[in-house]
């Protein structure tokens, strides 16, 4: 695969007449696995969806190898972007192969119909996210994190050179999460596929990402490597807890070990009774 470079330029982004987005310049690193993180109703998701163009900004641009994305046809986005949101929705009565296949409509036209190729990736999708026991099972029966891991499915399918995951972990067990993380830096390291996931958990954040980005008030307030992004005074500043940071153990990397959220999120002391 080639490196596709996405980037966002005084990005603006406003729903009705409230500005969530206030002007944000944000590049993706070609080749490497980007965390975003940041308090709750930051932007981090609005970003990742504007990224995607699922968002039409208000003013500014995201561009796509340079060039303007909404400028880029929808198919080949499609071929070079694929996005796993936070709350996707199957159509009714669709099977998790069906589902699975949708991902390779980029790749298929009028004159390119459905192929072996095709029918590879899916079922290599299916494999390595551990749902190809459940393609003849109806999405809807599904638990919500076999649902997720299908979807996973559907977006590696895609086989798209970007991969734009918002809370990837959501509904998935601890062992889910780990292995679910394992893929998609494996597929970034294999593949040199360039990721960017949005993380509420820093731990994960630090252990899997190459590139950090903190986002708080809809704007980059810090970047760089885990280890320059994650300290004691970034979590008090922009997430309001006291921690210490240690290497973890295991991978080296930073482990934030928290000791209480910081004064500003602290409830008041109790009153004595009288």
């Amino acid at each position: 695969m080639t490196d596709t470079r996405l980037c966002a330029s005084g990005l603006v982004i406003r729903y009705g007449q409230r500005t969530v987005v206030p002007g944000l310049d944000l590049e993706l690193p070609a080749g490497r696995v980007t965390a975003i993180v940041g308090p709750n109703a930051s932007g981090k998701s609005t970003v990742l969806r504007a990224l995607a163009r699922v968002l039409a900004p208000a003013a500014g641009l995201v561009l796509l190898d340079g060039v303007p994305i909404e400028q880029v046809a929808t198919k080949e986005v499609a071929r070079r972007v694929a996005m796993l949101p936070q709350t996707p929705i199957a159509p009714d009565g669709i099977t998790v192969g069906d589902l699975v296949a949708r991902g390779r409509w980029p790749h298929r036209s009028m004159t390119r119909p459905w192929s072996d190729r095709d029918q590879r990736h899916v079922d290599h999708a299916l494999a390595i996210t551990g749902t190809a026991d459940l393609r003849h099972r109806l999405v809807a029966e599904l638990s919500g994190g076999q649902r997720q891991r299908v979807w996973l499915a559907l977006v590696l399918a895609q086989d798209t050179t970007v991969l734009l995951l918002d809370e990837p972990t959501t509904y998935l067990d601890l062992a889910h999460q780990l292995a679910l993380l394992d893929l998609v830096r494996d597929r970034n390291r294999t593949a040199g596929t360039t990721v960017a996931m949005v993380l509420h958990d820093l731990n994960h954040a630090g252990r899997y990402a190459d590139h950090l980005v903190v986002v708080a008030g809809g704007r980059v307030v810090a970047d760089g490597s885990p280890a320059e992004v994650l300290t004691p005074e970034v979590l008090e500043r922009h997430f309001g807890v006291e921690a210490v940071v240690i290497d973890d153990p295991q991978t080296g990397t930073p482990l934030v070990v928290a000791r209480s959220s910081g004064p500003s999120h602290r409830a008041p002391p109790a009153r004595a009774a009288r």
